[in-house]
Parts: C-alpha cells; structure tokens; sequence
C-alpha cells in the first residue's frame, strides 16, 4: 500500500513526539506525556508502519529492542441510603471540604473539638454493596442501585468468599448491616479475557466492569468462577469511630483493607494520598482515590449529609485516565436554559471502559485557552469520570495551515444573536422560542422526576415543535388525539395515550411542576424545599431573594436564580397559563391538620416491622415533620434496635422516647 503525503507527515509528527517523550522519562527523569497517552500514540505508529512498512526507519521507537437480564433480580429499598461522596481533585480541594465542614459545625453552633483524626482507606474501583445479618447470619445482599433502592443479588454475594455466611462472634446483633465493596482482581480479571479470548468472546473494558456485569450474572456458578473478592468498609452500630469500626469487622470475620491509616493531620493525609499514588500501581486490585473520612462517629453524626453527599467524608481522586485521539470537527450544542456549549467530534477511542467520540469544550474561554482546531490531535479524559474532556493539545502533531476555531455569534438552532452576560462564561441564546430551548424544556418537564409525561421523549418533541403544535409547555395541554395521530409513526391508540399521559400530569404535585420548569439551580429536592416553604406560586413569585436565601437550604445562587425567574414577564404570563390549564400550583389543598402538626420527630436504629421510610411516611402523613439529628426543637426521638448517638443526645436533651408501638397507639389513639 502506498503512503500518501498526509500519512507520511503524520508517522514522522508521531516518531518526533514519542522520541520526546522517551528521552524526558528515561534520561531526564521529567516526564511530559502519561504512559496511557504514550502507548496510544505509540499503538498509532505501530499500525501506520504496519499498513505502509516503506515508512519505517531505523530511529523509529517501534524499532527498539523491549520497547443476562437485570429484570431478574428483586429491587428492593435500603434501610439506609448508600450516599455517593464528594471529590477532591487536589489538595486545595480537600483543604476547602474540611474548611466547609468546620464552618458547617459553627453555624449550627456546635463546639470545634480541640482535635480530630481522620482515617484514610484507599478507594476501591469496584461496586458497593450492602449486607444484611440477622443473628450473625447472612441473608440479604443488594447492589448500590441508585442509592435508595437496590437489586437483591443473595445467590451471587454468597459465592464470595470473602463474605462471611456468618458472623464470627457470639451474641450477635439482630439485625447487623454491612458496607463494603466487590471488586476483581487484576490477576483474575486478566484470567477472565484471556478465557474470553480464546472462546472467541468480546473482552470486559476493566476490572471495574467485569466486577459489576458478574454480580449481576443470573447463574451463582458463574460468579463463583470469576472469584470476586470483598472488602468492608463500614457497619452500623453504637461504636466510637471508624477506626474502630474496621477493627471490629475484621474480628468479626471480614476482610478489611490491610493499607489504611489513621492520620493526625492534613499534611498526614496528603503524605498518605502521594505515597499510594505511586505504590498503587503495585497492588493486586485497582484503586482510584483514597476516601479520608472524619474517625469520631460522634463528629460524623453531628455533620449528618447534604442533600447528595456525607459532609464528613469525601473522595480524594487520583488523576483521571487520559488518553489521545484526533479532532474530526468542532461543534456547539444548545442546551434548554440556551446555553451554548462547544463540542469536540473526536476519532473513537476507548477511555476509562468506554468508547468516547464526543468532549465537551465547555465555554469559549476554554476554547481559546486550549487553541483547539481541527486535525488537532488532543488528551482527553473524563471530567469526575463522568464526562469526557479535553485537557490538552498536542501542538507538535498538528497539520499545517489549520485556522483556529471561532464561536459562532448566532444560535446555530435559531439564528438569533448570542449574548454573554456579564460575570458569566457561558455564551447563550436568549430567545425563549429558540427551538432547541423549547426542545429541552419539553423534554425536562416530561422527565420522571418532574411531570413523568409517558411518551413524550426527545423524537416527539422534536416533532411537536416542527410541525408547529408546540410553542410553549402550556401548548401542550391543549394537543388533540387528532392532530397527534397525523404525526408520523404516531396511530390513534400512541395518540389517545399520550394525550391521555399529558392530562394526568395535572394532578402532578406543586413541587414537580417547579422542578419541571427547567429553573437554573432548581433540582427536585430544591423544589420541595421551596415548595414547603412557599405553598403555592404566589408567594413564591412575590418572594425577594433574601426570604428565598432564608430557608434552609437555599443558598443566595438558586435564590437568585428563582427570583430573576419570576421578573421575567414570560414565565409569569406561562404560570398563569398552567394555573388556568388546572396544573397544581399550590400544595395548600392537600396540607391537613394531623394529630403530629408542628412536632418534630426523629428516627434511631432498626425499627421491629416498620420500615424507616414507611415510618417517615406515616409521620408525615399526620402532619409530622420527620428530620435528620436530634436538637432542642425535637418532640419525639422514635428509637428502635442499635440506636446510636441521637438516642445519647435525646436522653441527655430529655426529649421523649418512643418505641415502634408507642408511636403507632399515637396514631392510632
């Protein structure tokens, strides 16, 4: 095969940057390129010099000698939420986390004790899970899920080994959960596609994957085959720290992760962050982080979590996997608040188990910064690896006579005028019937958690929009069986549904239709926040932004926000549309006087049949408030088995105690 001019240069670009990179790991002991970007790029020669073996040369570094259906599985809630934790990409983030925490204690004017500890452990690139014992016996094991519900997967977590069937102890608790997470070894994970390979099967991405298609394998003999292994991290129980906590796991049978630390200090966390960054690379399992959690349990309840994370702990993130590829185009997408954010089209390539094809450049300021243009060749890597980003560009390897990359000035969807606020990074459409606004508006507000309209993705409102049926969210409430049927692939009984799915969304309740407007900052648990706060939309339209800053949980940026919302004449005149559709815009009818109206109530330990969620919501339901800690302004502590510290704050605060069945004789009474 003969070469072209274009491949040519492109082999002699990708000779010149490697032999760099070689002498600046080897000779100078200075690194500039990750060792992921070098095998890609290097992989890249290779298979030029392959297709056109008349451009290899002698100097060239390839030359040199040694160089099945989840549908099967039971979902099930968790007694406990297993939260997600926060990242820290650096130590200035890290400092700013315990900055945060130490801010949030005096606020609640909770004393600073004079010292505290931290444990670290190193993060384990797995899948969670958490373990139910009942008299020292196993007899629940379910997957993280989303959090608040999992999938039972007992046959499977009993094949690992690593996983006691029972307790270690006499005299168990009743009831006993467990955290930790399964992982694969890399020694086994290498086994498994080397299996797969000869099988003629397709190779799992990672370990990280392998580990969780295998747990949610429907045959037992397949798990047990593949060796998973576990290692626990938590449990739930009165005891003093975590420290303790890990040592009582593993007098208990478990297996506990044998290179944490007990540190004094920050500086000793961040010594213990950089030693494993390097020894990490020697150890039999893979590991993405350390989590650095506060030792005192004592000190953790008083934190409690945000709405998202735990405030006395957090992930300290090794840097993410990056790897290069070539930019085949530049684009912007506009998203459905306007705004306009810059797109990378890359060359496939695989990234942390997946295949990325699409990085966000996320502003014109960063688009400038990086000097990307097309042909470039770029290191990307996953933002939080979540999102895949561009981090830097290979300027050695680009073509000649690239121009670099200009935003565009109009809205590619509407044409109009692109403004940039000021104060604001962001470019942004600022025309309420943008197309591609109105799009993501629909969109979001048929979501699940907003106004879970059945039917109504992303191919529908495309459609509504450009047949012109759809200029607003209110015009959807006035769409007809008739004129939905003559859309395309769309008969009379998708027709009769949709519209059918459209006008239950009425009976929606306040807090999802705020959520449902798509207002910046503005998620589902901000939106019934607000909503209890402001029961219907005219006091939340009337609010100021410092009543709105005044509630719990609402910082000046969503009050703000929500006000600026409000001034714009547009969204008022929508508002008033939707009250006069019947939309719920007020939660006032369904507020009742309970037995429980104005108490407060708190939740302990394991309750003997009622669920935690099924008790808050029979709190609830009387009128009662259920919250998080105990404080002065708590009537009620209800106080099941293995009740921790909040039953300690409550006797000593002489707040009442209520057992199971004295609070549903309250009820019933």
């Amino acid at each position: 095969m003969t070469s072209t001019p274009a491949i040519t240069q492109r082999v002699q670009q990708l000779r010149n940057t490697l032999i760099k990179a070689s002498y600046a790991y080897y000779v100078l002991d200075d690194p500039i390129m990750e060792d992921g970007v070098y095998d890609k790029l290097y992989r890249e020669l290779q298979d030029l010099e392959s297709q056109y073996p008349d451009l290899i040369t002698p100097d060239s570094p390839t030359q040199r000698v040694g160089d099945k259906p989840a549908t099967a599985f039971v979902s099930i809630p968790h007694n406990i939420p297993l939260y997600s934790l926060e990242n820290a990409f650096g130590f200035s983030e890290f400092l700013q986390w315990q900055q945060r925490w130490l801010k949030y204690l005096n606020g609640q004017g909770i004393p600073i004790p004079s010292n505290y500890d931290y444990v670290c452990e190193l993060k384990i690139d797995g899948s969670a899970l958490a373990l139910t014992y009942e008299n020292g016996v196993l007899v629940r094991g379910v997957t993280r899920g989303d959090g608040i519900t999992g999938e039972d997967i007992t046959p499977n977590v009993k094949t690992i080994r690593s996983i006691p069937l029972k307790l270690h102890i006499d005299n168990p608790p009743p009831v006993l959960e467990i955290r930790g997470e399964a992982f694969l070894p890399i020694s086994e994970f290498e086994r498994i596609n080397g299996e797969r390979e000869s099988q003629g099967l397709s190779l799992f991405a990672n370990p990280r994957n392998a580990a969780a298609g295998t747990l949610r394998q429907l045959d037992p003999k397949i798990v047990a085959h593949r060796r998973l292994q576990f290692f626990a991290y938590t449990l739930h129980l009165p005891l003093a720290s975590q420290w303790s906590a890990l040592e009582y796991l593993q007098q208990i049978g478990f297996l506990v992760n044998p290179n944490r630390q007990l540190c004094q200090s920050l500086e000793e966390v961040e010594a213990y962050f950089s030693r494993w960054d390097t020894e990490r690379r020697n150890l039999p399992y893979l590991t993405d982080g350390v989590v650095v959690k506060l030792n005192s349990f004592g000190l953790q309840e008083q934190l409690g979590f945000t709405q998202k994370f735990p405030r006395w702990a957090i992930a300290y993130k090794y840097p993410a996997e990056e790897a290069p590829t070539i930019v085949k185009e530049i684009i912007v997408n506009v998203g459905r608040t306007g705004a306009i954010t810059p797109m990378a089209i890359m060359e496939p390539v695989q990234l942390a188990g997946t295949t990325v094809q699409r990085a966000t450049l996320h502003n014109s300021d960063r688009v400038s910064q990086l000097d990307i243009r097309h042909g470039d060749t770029v290191i990307i890597r996953k933002a939080g690896e979540i999102i895949p980003e561009v981090v830097r560009v290979l300027t050695d390897l680009r073509p000649p006579d690239t121009e670099p990359y200009l935003m565009p000035t109009r809205c590619p969807e509407c044409g109009s005028t692109l403004l940039r606020p000021k104060g604001e990074a962001v470019t942004r459409c600022v025309n309420s019937s943008c197309s591609a606004i109105l799009r993501g508006s629909l969109i979001h507000w048929a979501s699940r958690d907003a106004l879970d309209i059945r039917g109504l993705g992303e191919k529908m409102a495309i459609l509504l929009i450009e047949k012109g049926l759809v200029r607003s969210i209110a015009d959807l409430y006035s769409l007809t069986s008739q004129e939905l049927a003559q859309l395309d692939r769309m008969g009379k009984k998708s027709a009769d549904k949709l519209v059918g799915a459209i006008a239950d969304s009425k009976a929606q309740p306040w807090s999802r239709v705020l959520y449902g407007l798509g207002i910046r900052y503005v998620g589902g648990t901000n939106a019934k926040i607000l909503t209890e706060s402001f029961p219907d939309v005219e006091r939340l339209a009337s609010a100021n932004v410092s009543n709105l800053a005044s509630v719990y949980g609402i910082g000046d940026e969503i009050a703000e926000s929500v006000y600026n919302w409000f001034q714009i004449e547009a969204n008022r005149d929508l508002m008033q549309k939707l009250k006069e559709i019947g939309l719920q815009l007020s939660s006032r009818d369904k507020v009742t006087a309970g037995k429980f109206t104005g108490k407060s109530f708190v939740l302990t330990g394991t309750l003997p049949t009622l669920k935690r969620g099924e008790a808050q919501e029979l709190i609830e339901k009387a009128g009662g408030k259920v919250s998080g800690s105990v404080s002065s302004k708590t009537d009620y502590v209800v106080v099941g088995e293995s009740a921790g510290s909040k039953l300690e704050k409550a006797q000593q605060l002489g707040v009442t105690l209520l057992t199971e069945t004295q609070l549903l004789e309250l009820l019933d009474g």
